[in-house]
């Protein structure tokens, strides 16, 4: 008798699963509570591990690759002068740049016509069973329906509606990083750079990161430091980044960015949480991508993941066919030294970023022009 699977959120982590399980005979439901498909999104670096899950579900030949031929990276002093750092998307070890929603298209491409979609649904109720759990959904319209599956996966994101009602509410799970970050699309090239040129303007506890990609317009990353993010994330982008950047625009580049911001709906605006749970499932449901973990931007691992944990999740549900619980354990064996690995290092890396204070803005700007010359040695040892 097929298997049944209700996978909560159409992202990377959800239709990653739904294209992992349908290999293995699984019969997957995607449900999402927004309207439509979300398109667009910013800058990813898909690094080896990411291009190696694409590869493993099919999607990374179909997926577009929007790296710029040349690359070169600006540290840009409050006073207006700037130096060349090594390449933060190199940094990486990303060679692929990609918008997230080159990675969703990819991916949707791999479900389409073959897993049903719901979109305008959300569960309301999860009920664990011995066998199957039951899950009320609720559409747009308000209508109820219960449904039984063999498996619920939670893929909807750092503030999981599927972890609130099986496992408890986010402050138990939140790990605060102490920053805030909006992220968004510019609409023009900034002034006084060539394409492909990336730039931050850094000072204490802020900081604006442009990434290049090509074909599309560079992503803008504004990203500050704050006591009280759960606070923040509740306010207007645009309002709240205008008075914390005012005195570090230089050139207009900061004052531009906004007024790109202040023109598009395209922005992720929230605080920068780490989730650490004890055990990412219970009985018959099981939380995967942010809604388990969530090794946040700074990570740099976030979407390669996700991709990682739909392929592991498909992978453990063939080596344990007929025993559920087995297979969920063999994926959290798997998966937790991979995740806690990058979580390790998130605060260390949101210092660069976001340097903290004096010490650490002067050593992030040592850093990256070390990173530089050595870079520049081994290029020429190569050649």
């Amino acid at each position: 008798m097929t298997q049944r699977a209700l996978i909560v959120g159409l992202g990377i982590g959800g239709m990653s699963a739904a294209i992992a399980l349908t290999r293995q005979g699984w019969t997957p439901v995607i449900i999402e509570r927004a309207p439509e498909r979300r398109k667009g999104g910013y800058f990813i670096g898909l690094r080896d591990e990411g291009k190696n899950a694409a590869a493993a579900l099919g999607v990374l030949d179909g997926m577009e690759k929007r790296t710029p031929d040349h690359i070169q990276f600006w540290d840009v002093r409050k006073n207006g002068t700037r130096k060349r750092i090594a390449d933060l998307t190199q940094e990486t070890n990303a060679p692929i740049a990609v918008l997230r929603g080159d990675i969703e298209e990819a991916l949707w491409h791999g479900i389409k016509g073959k897993v049903e979609v719901r979109f305008g649904t959300t569960p309301v109720a999860i009920v664990n069973g011995a066998t199957q759990a039951q899950v009320t959904l609720r559409d747009e319209s308000g209508q109820e329906i219960t449904e039984t599956y063999d498996l619920v996966i939670g893929a909807d994101g750092v503030r999981s509606t599927v972890r609130k009602l099986v496992f408890g509410p986010d402050e138990a799970f939140f790990h605060s990083v102490g920053t805030m970050l909006c992220a968004f699309p510019l609409a023009r090239p900034v002034t006084g750079f060539k394409p492909g040129d990336g730039l931050m303007v850094a000072d204490v506890k802020r900081t604006l990161t442009v990434f290049p990609l090509e074909g599309r317009p560079s992503t803008a990353l504004f990203s500050y430091r704050t006591k009280n993010p759960e606070k923040a994330s509740k306010k207007d982008p645009l309002s709240t980044l205008r008075p914390i950047f005012a005195d570090l625009d230089v050139g207009g580049i900061i004052s531009k960015a906004l007024e790109d911001l202040s023109a598009t709906n395209d922005f992720l605006f929230d605080s920068v949480q780490m989730v650490k749970m004890p055990r990412w499932s219970k009985g018959r449901v099981l939380l995967l991508g942010d809604s388990a973990w969530c090794l946040t931007l700074y990570s740099g691992m976030g979407a390669s993941a996700g991709m990682i944990g739909g392929q592991v999740l498909g992978e453990a549900l063939a080596a344990c066919p007929h025993d559920i619980r087995a297979a969920l354990d063999m994926f959290e064996a798997r998966m937790r030294p991979f995740v806690l690995k990058h979580q390790r290092f998130i605060a260390l890396r949101s210092q660069l970023f976001v340097p903290s204070n004096r010490v650490s803005l002067w050593g992030r700007r040592v850093l990256w022009q070390i990173l530089l010359r050595s870079r520049r040695y081994l290029f020429r040892k190569s050649v």
